[in-house]
Formats: C-alpha cells, sequence, structure tokens
C-alpha cells in the first residue's frame, strides 16, 4: 500500500496473508498463558538523574531511583521454560483471567488510540516497549505511558532498540519498538530485518505525518525530500508480515487487531504507523474493553495427517538406525514438547542443529550434541550422516548453518517435517499439517529403535578441558571458556555474538534450566548488545533470579556499545565478557585484509564513562588465567551490579571450529560462475 493520492488510508498490506481484513479484525491476540495468569512482572524504573538546572531544560522531573520488585503469586507464574509468554495455544480469553488494563470500561475522556494500542501490548503478553523520541511520535509516547503495566525504555538509537525487541521477544515470545518516522524507522530496519529473519513477532509502532498532510504535495523534514511519504512502509514491506497505516480514527480498532494478530500468527514482525495527530484522539471502539478473541490459528488436516504418519511410521519401521535432529523452528512451546514426546517414544537418539542449540534439553539421555558437518560435537557429525533416517524438524539450512554448503546428510535420507508440512525423502508432500501435531501423533505410534543411540555412546568420549596456563602466560580462548562453562547453572542464561563466541559456546554443555540464544540466520555484527539489553528486561520482569551471561567481541562492541548505558540506566545486572582479540575474527578467517584490524578501545573506560555515577557498576580486566578465575569469582558475587570484564586474548587465537567452518563458507562465497574463465565465447 502505497501514499499516492487515490489510494485509500488506513488500508492493510499483508503480502502472503491467507484471512481476510475482516475476519482478522473480529479476531484478537492472547497468548493462553498470559490470559490465565495474574501480571506480577517487575516494573522497570528509570534510575537516570536529570542533567544540571538550566535555563534550556526547567521542568524535567527527576528519574525514580528503585526497582519495584514483583509481588504475589503472579511474580513467579512466568519463570521456568524460556518463551512463557510465547503463543503456546491460542484460545479465547476467559473472564476470570482478563489484564488489569482490560477489567473495566475506559472514561471515554481517557479512551484515546495511543491508550488502546498500550492496552493491546499488555494484553498479548509484551510489558516493555523500546523507544527512542522523535516529533512525530511523541503524542504517541505520551498516551503509551499512561498505561501502568507498560514499561518504557529509552534507547540510546533505534537499531539497538530493535535489537532490544528482539531479544525480548525471544524471551517473552513478542516484542515491541517505538520509532519516529524515516529517520528512526530506517534506523531500525536491520534489527526488524533480523527478527524477520529470526521469526520473532515484532511489533514496529512508527509516528507518521499528520493525517492532514498528505495531500498536501508538501516535502517533509525527515524525509527523503518526496512530496509522497510512502517511503518508510515500502521499505519495511521487505521486513515485515503485515503493514498497517492509520491515517483515519476509525479505521485503528480494525487496522490495529489485523496487524497484531498477524504478527502472532506468522511469529514475524509487522509494521504500524500511526499519524501523529491521532494518539490522543477518542473514539468508542476504545471505551470498552476489547472483545476476547481468539486467533485462527493453522489447523491440521486429518486425513492429510493420517496419510502423513502411516507413510513415516511404515519408512521408520523399515530404518536400521533412525536419528532425531532439532531445527529452529521447533522454537514454540509446544513444538518442543512434541520433540520429547517423540524422542521418549522413539528412543532415537537426537542431534540439534546450531541455531537450535538449548530447544532441545542437553541433558536429556538421548541428546547427543549439536550438528553441523565437519564442526559437529566430537562423533556427532558420523552417527548423524550415516543414519540411514534422519527425522529433521524445523530445519533452516543457509550457508551458515550447511558450513557453506557442505553437510554430507541427503536429503533423500530426510524426513523433514516443516511448520506446515512433512516431506519423505525426495518422495510425497504432505501438506497442511502442523509441525506439533505430526510430532504427537507420531509418537503415539513409532516404533522405538535405540540402534543409533547405542551406536553413538560406543564411540563417544567423556569430555575434556585444556590444562591450566602457565604463570603469566597470556590468556587462550579456550582456557576462558573453559572457566565460563564452569560459571553455567539451571538459572543462567547466556547470549553469544556473532563470531568465534558462536564456536566456543556452541561446544559448552548447558546445565537443566540453562537458556541460550545467539542470531545465526541473520548474522548481525553488533546485535548482542542491544539483545543482552531486552532479553535483560525481560528476565528481570518475570524470572528476577536468573543471571544474563554474554560473550561478545570487540569488533561487534563497537558497533552498538552505547546500549550499555541504557542496561545501566534500568539496573540490569549482566555479566559482559568483552573478548578483546584486535579486530574481526570470523572475518579473518572468511577473508582476511587490513579491513579487519580494528581501533583498539580502552574499553572498561568507556564502559565507566557511560556509567558516569549512575546505576552500579564493576568492570575488571584480564589477561592470564588467574585474572579470569578472580574475576568471575568476584563477578559471581556481585548481584545487583553489571559486571563488565575485559579479557585479552592473542589475534590468532581461535576456535578449530572457526578455522574449519571459515575455509568452507570461503570456498562458498568464492564459487565463480561457470562461463569464468572460458573467453566468454559462445
Amino acid at each position: 500500500m502505497d501514499y499516492p493520492s487515490g489510494t485509500p488510508t488506513g488500508t492493510v498490506d499483508a503480502p502472503g496473508a491467507v484471512t481476510s481484513p475482516t475476519a482478522a479484525a473480529v479476531a484478537a491476540s492472547l497468548p493462553a498463558h498470559a490470559a490465565s495468569q495474574p501480571r506480577g512482572d517487575t516494573k522497570l524504573v528509570d534510575q537516570a538523574q536529570p542533567p544540571p538546572q538550566s535555563k534550556h531544560n526547567q521542568g524535567l522531573s527527576p528519574g525514580k531511583q528503585v526497582l519495584q520488585q514483583p509481588q504475589g503469586a503472579g511474580a513467579t507464574a512466568a519463570r521456568g521454560s524460556p518463551h512463557s509468554h510465547a503463543v503456546a495455544g491460542l484460545t479465547a480469553q476467559t473472564s476470570g483471567g482478563k489484564s488489569s488494563a482490560m477489567a473495566a470500561t475506559v472514561s471515554p475522556a481517557d479512551a484515546n488510540l495511543g491508550l488502546h494500542i498500550a492496552n493491546r501490548l499488555v494484553e498479548v503478553g509484551c510489558t516493555t516497549c523500546f523507544a527512542v523520541p522523535g516529533d512525530f511520535n511523541l503524542l504517541l509516547l505520551d498516551q503509551l505511558l499512561k498505561q501502568p503495566e507498560l514499561s518504557l525504555v529509552w534507547c540510546c538509537n533505534e537499531l539497538n532498540a530493535g535489537y532490544a525487541a528482539d531479544g525480548y521477544a525471544r524471551k517473552r515470545g513478542v516484542g515491541c519498538l517505538c520509532v519516529t518516522f524515516c529517520v528512526g524507522g530506517f534506523s531500525a530496519l536491520n534489527a526488524v530485518a533480523g527478527a524477520y529473519s529470526e521469526d520473532l513477532p515484532l511489533i514496529v509502532i512508527s509516528g507518521g505525518p499528520n493525517s492532514q498532510d498528505h495531500a498536501s504535495n508538501r516535502i517533509l523534514h525527515h524525509t527523503t525530500g518526496a512530496n509522497e511519504y510512502g517511503q518508510q512502509l515500502r521499505a519495511f514491506r521487505e521486513v515485515t508480515c503485515c503493514q498497517v497505516v492509520i491515517q483515519h480514527i476509525e479505521d485503528a480498532h480494525m487496522l490495529l487487531d489485523t496487524a497484531i494478530s498477524e504478527a502472532m500468527l506468522k511469529r514475524k514482525p509487522v509494521y504500524i504507523e500511526v499519524a501523529c495527530n491521532l494518539a490522543d484522539l477518542t473514539h468508542p471502539s476504545f471505551a470498552r474493553p476489547p472483545v476476547p478473541y481468539a486467533l485462527a490459528s493453522s489447523h491440521t488436516n486429518a486425513a492429510s495427517l493420517e496419510a502423513a504418519v502411516e507413510a513415516a511410521v511404515e519408512w521408520l519401521g523399515a530404518g536400521v538406525k533412525p536419528l532425531l535432529l532439532a531445527g529452529v523452528r521447533t522454537r514454540p512451546p509446544r513444538a518442543r514438547q512434541a520433540m520429547l514426546a517423540l524422542a521418549a517414544a522413539s528412543r532415537y537418539p537426537v542431534a540439534v542443529m546450531p541455531d537450535a542449540k538449548a530447544m532441545f534439553p542437553e541433558d536429556h539421555p538421548q541428546y547427543v550434541g549439536m550438528y553441523w558437518g565437519p564442526v559437529s560435537t566430537p562423533c556427532v557429525c558420523e552417527v548423524v550422516e550415516s543414519s540411514d533416517i534422519v527425522v529433521c524438524v524445523g530445519g533452516v539450512w543457509t550457508d551458515y548453518s550447511t558450513a557453506g554448503y557442505s553437510l554430507l546428510l541427503k536429503p533423500e535420507k530426510m524426513l523433514r517435517v516443516d511448520t506446515n508440512r512433512v516431506t519423505l525423502g525426495s518422495g510425497p508432500t504432505f501438506g497442511c499439517i502442523v509441525m506439533a501435531d505430526f510430532l504427537e501423533a507420531l509418537a503415539a505410534r513409532v516404533t522405538p529403535n535405540d540402534t543409533g543411540h547405542v551406536i553413538y555412546k560406543r564411540m563417544a568420549l567423556p569430555p575434556s578441558e585444556p590444562p591450566p596456563q602457565g604463570e603469566g602466560e597470556l590468556l587462550r580462548t579456550n582456557v576462558l571458556f573453559k572457566h565460563i562453562q564452569h560459571m553455567l547453572t539451571p538459572s543462567t542464561s547466556l547470549i553469544s555474538e556473532v563470531g568465534d563466541s558462536w564456536f566456543n559456546t556452541l561446544k559448552l554443555r548447558l546445565p537443566a534450566g540453562c537458556e541460550y540464544e545467539l542470531q545465526m540466520r541473520y548474522g548481525s555484527i553488533g546485535w548482542s548488545v542491544g539483545a543482552v539489553l531486552g532479553y535483560g528486561v525481560a528476565e528481570r520482569q518475570t524470572a528476577p533470579d536468573r543471571r544474563l551471561v554474554a560473550c561478545i567481541g570487540d569488533g561487534s562492541f563497537q558497533m552498538t556499545a552505547q546500549e550499555v548505558s541504557t542496561m545501566l540506566r534500568y539496573g540490569l545486572d549482566p555479566i559482559i565478557f568483552l573478548i578483546n582479540n584486535g579486530g574481526y575474527t570470523i572475518e579473518v578467517e572468511i577473508h582476511d585484509g587490513p579491513y579487519n584490524v580494528i581501533k583498539n578501545w580502552d574499553y572498561t573506560g568507556m564502559v565507566r564513562a557511560l556509567h558516569n555515577g549512575q546505576g552500579k557498576l564493576w568492570t575488571a580486566e584480564a589477561r592470564t588465567e588467574p585474572e579470569l578465575q578472580a574475576a568471575i569469582a568476584e563477578a559471581l558475587k556481585r548481584r545487583g551490579e553489571l559486571c563488565f570484564i575485559m579479557v585479552v586474548t592473542h589475534r590468532d587465537d581461535c576456535s578449530k571450529e572457526l578455522l574449519e567452518w571459515g575455509s568452507r563458507v570461503a570456498a562458498a562465497n568464492s564459487r565463480k560462475p561457470p562461463s569464468a574463465g572460458q573467453g566468454g565465447g559462445h
């Protein structure tokens, strides 16, 4: 949907949508868990202090000083498994489970569009919005602040706000960011693209031009200089599954519900643009609590399911050593439970793809490790690629996850279970089948076969770790991660930045309850700093006893370092390992050059400058193993403080897996066209 004259305003642009806008408007979304539990989120409070009084800032209010802790039963209701607010089964809201935001009719004087948006966010379980103010969204932000259950986190820039919403969505099931028009939206675009690639529901709210400006033939500030204002909308079409533009208050209720429904159904970002003059307008559709509704979620065709299960049981029954392989699209909670049920019933060994780490419990007796071709967990590549049938559930095959397309796993040996279809080898495909429905039905009929697991146990060796380093020896990367392994507990959440941290953290064995996140499919360097902010906010709200640990390279940190300031501002207490090796190590191993060397920073000094006396910060530097041990021991004692540990390693010190993977990805990148070097003749 473009803005030129003649286009109806208040319209929906949802490429590939299977439901009509009218039908979608009738349905609204509410995660079942969020509907059935009283809310007990910790309310984040801004700890920032006002600047000194001057004639330019008179009237600014001081920030609040404390973090309010959750009270009552709802405080612990969401603890436990990740994504507790994700859509695990979309059911109608019951009268006994309404959010307090929906509990009573809103006064007509307060029933405005902005407050209605805030209420809807709270209703679907998104109780934080990451925002950067700008003149097109200021009035909207005023209204969002009126919803007491919605926290607004003020980020340093829109890109980081998008990364934070991404991290928040990984924990809570849905995230939100609010930006201004064009200069804000275009800045956030890269982060939203990453969420789209990673199948994360993000609600992107942008202030837009005054609704009266669209026919004015005027050029607006912040735009690209055209006299029509659809440039940001067109950009977001590429990275969102649904786009709505609210230019008429009468359409707002329907358009908002349509967009949020699409985000929850398709697990993708959506774009909502709100004209800057509408946010405080009232309308009768906002004055009553929204009608409880359920999403028209995907349904399985019973005949197709029966045929698929029948064919799968027959094929698997003839197999000698089948194996289960979990992919990243097993993230939804119901899919995870169905995987556990199938593993228990089949007794097959279970491996995971690298981007699915932690989506199957690593303490499970049938878990064998990570399959990543030549850089797999020891013995896992051999077991997977020698299996005669691999049941791959939710796998996404990219050049990164296949180590430059070098896997020896053949499609004809795979039973592929995707989000809505099942394919047996190179043969038949059965459509209209929800992943979890197929897994549950197969678990009820599969014949147990533990041959593959027995073979793995014969080959597998107990894990080993590097010996202690010599006195004064520069810290080695493998020794660093040996000690990070010892830090992990059931209440740890681990976030890994793009780079060698991937390969080192993927080798760690996660105890039961330990959570793990990385961004492999999109692989945007710098993602983790904002993601730590968002994930940390989500944990502080729902599981404040957990501790977040992040492994971030120096090159990545330089891209998004400002958001450490926001972590301090809101009292978050992650332990951040800044790995200082002088450059982009992952790119060195793919293709080296002078562009992979970066300017060294005084990283601890910079973080202290961001602190500036506000918030709680502890920093340390470690260049040897004893210094690292002392720093970790101290950081673990300092709950409630952001702990920043800079570790220094040699520029060429990286994992052997990165060396192998980098060479294979480089080979894939450097393939020449078939006609190259043949003279170009006919």
